[in-house]
């Protein structure tokens, strides 16, 4: 297996260094020159397997036999050993049509800790087999960089930025990145939406110059290791649940960088039977027109309940748009081109049926977010995090009657406290997340200017 770029100007690459890549040399996303189809045959066999073990497989037709399987093994079941529930990612069961898939079990309480604690103990591994210094820079909505400092926080080789949005990521989000104190963490809080953050990074990791000189590597979904890895629970949840093996299965995913719907699609393309991957966003809905018009447009930013979708510009999207016009590398250059000189992309005719043949999408505003919320904690007795209210409520409307849906819940909703009190429900704070907010906050808040924020980088990096 050997991995290229979205945009075709770069070699072929092995998986280890793919992973250190992160976003291409050329600006496009790296991917498999070639997705493995699995037989029907083999997801039966696999459906008794636990997580890790589904996790070992899937990611054997991956690793080109990069790292030793022993090697390999070690980081995963240490990857989850910390996780609150054996499997990991459980499917608790709704009603007779609704699954959902619990996500929020890891240390930060959010679906991101499946993917980036085991790329966390991957980063080390490759950093001590390598003997080489990695800086990892990401930018986040809120949940990937709670969770991308927890997998890597103290370990030796490794150094962490993340840039989160002043002021709108939530107090809990905000919290559990700025009270760690570790020397090998700077937490930049900037003064703009994550697009703001998003650019830089993009922009960063666009100087190849400053990038190969402070070894610049990806936490974000832009690395093609953290689609793979949010692959693994799509097969887990499907394998999971009774009657998939008969029944028609939808799976319903908030969604705002396209990261976490895309490893839906390579699930999907490997040969997982879903019928309808249905897309969740909030009024921060660029997805969803694009799935009903055919129209790629950012439009104006808008502060919501579900503030980890609040989104406008998808990184992921590139991959899914690849894969939408035959793997063609310069018609897709082209559009990305567009993109930026025009401000949009436009799909028509067939290639537009193909998008909605692939996906549904709807956006949810923010009463309809809490309507649920309140909803589902009258009649079932369960709590929804605001993103997973959206996941519910989309499935609610595309989910036919002789149909199974899962919907993932993508955070605990301790996380998000600042929605669900608005409609007058209390809940408790498991003791983790209620320490935080005793612990005093380290982080530095800087303006959305990318010289100031490559000064400060340049201080972290250079001080022992």
């Amino acid at each position: 297996m050997k991995y290229i770029s979205t945009r075709g100007n770069v070699e072929a690459k092995g998986f280890i260094d793919t992973v250190l890549m992160g976003l291409a040399d050329d600006g496009g996303l790296m991917i498999p020159s070639e997705i493995p189809i699995i037989s029907a045959a083999t997801l039966e066999e696999w459906r008794s397997l636990s997580y890790q073990e589904l996790f070992l497989k899937i990611f054997s037709y991956y690793t080109n036999d990069e790292i030793p399987y022993e090697d390999l093994k070690e980081m995963v079941y240490t990857s989850y050993a910390n996780f609150r529930a054996p499997e990991v990612t459980p499917v608790h069961p709704i009603n007779d049509s609704l699954y959902v898939l619990e996500l929020f079990h890891g240390p930060t309480f959010a679906f991101k800790d499946v993917a980036l604690q085991f790329m966390g103990e991957l980063y080390s591994y490759i950093s001590k087999k390598q003997n080489k210094i990695i800086h990892i820079l990401g930018a986040t909505s809120g949940d990937t960089g709670a969770a991308a400092i927890q997998g890597v926080r103290g370990k030796e080789g490794i150094k962490i930025c993340i840039l989160h949005p002043h002021g709108k990521v939530s107090k809990v989000q905000e919290l559990q990145m700025t009270t760690v104190d570790d020397s090998n963490v700077l937490n930049l809080s900037v003064k703009g939406n994550f697009d703001d953050c998003q650019k830089v990074i993009k922009d960063l990791f666009a100087d190849l110059d400053f990038k190969s000189k402070y070894h610049l590597r990806a936490i974000n979904s832009i690395n093609f290791v953290r689609i793979l890895a949010q692959t693994v629970y799509y097969f887990y949840a499907y394998l999971q649940v009774e009657g998939s093996a008969d029944k028609k299965i939808n799976i319903s995913v908030p969604s705002g960088n396209f990261g976490n719907i895309f490893s839906g699609y390579l699930a999907k393309k490997m040969g997982l039977p879903i019928n309808k991957l249905i897309i969740a966003t909030n009024e921060n809905n660029i997805l969803e027109r694009f799935v009903n018009t055919g129209e790629y447009k950012p439009g104006d930013f808008t502060s919501t309940y579900s503030p980890s979708m609040d989104i406008q510009v998808a990184s992921n999207f590139e991959r899914y748009l690849y894969y939408l016009i035959g793997e063609d590398t310069e018609k897709l250059s082209a559009y990305m081109s567009a993109l930026q000189s025009d401000g949009k992309i436009t799909i028509e005719g067939e290639t537009l049926q193909q998008v909605q043949s692939d996906f549904a999408a709807l956006g949810v505003k923010n009463e309809l977010c809490l309507d649920t919320i309140s909803k589902y904690q009258k009649a079932h007795g369960y709590l929804l995090d605001p993103h997973t209210a959206c996941g519910i409520a989309a499935y609610e409307a595309f989910n036919g009657p002789d149909e199974l849906g899962i919907t993932f819940a993508t955070a605990h909703p301790a996380k998000f406290d600042e929605a669900i009190a608005l409609i007058d429900i209390k809940q408790e704070f498991p003791e983790e997340i209620e320490a935080l907010f005793l612990m005093p906050q380290h982080q530095t808040v800087v303006d959305h200017n990318k010289d100031e924020i490559v000064q400060l980088l340049k201080f972290f990096y250079e001080v022992n």
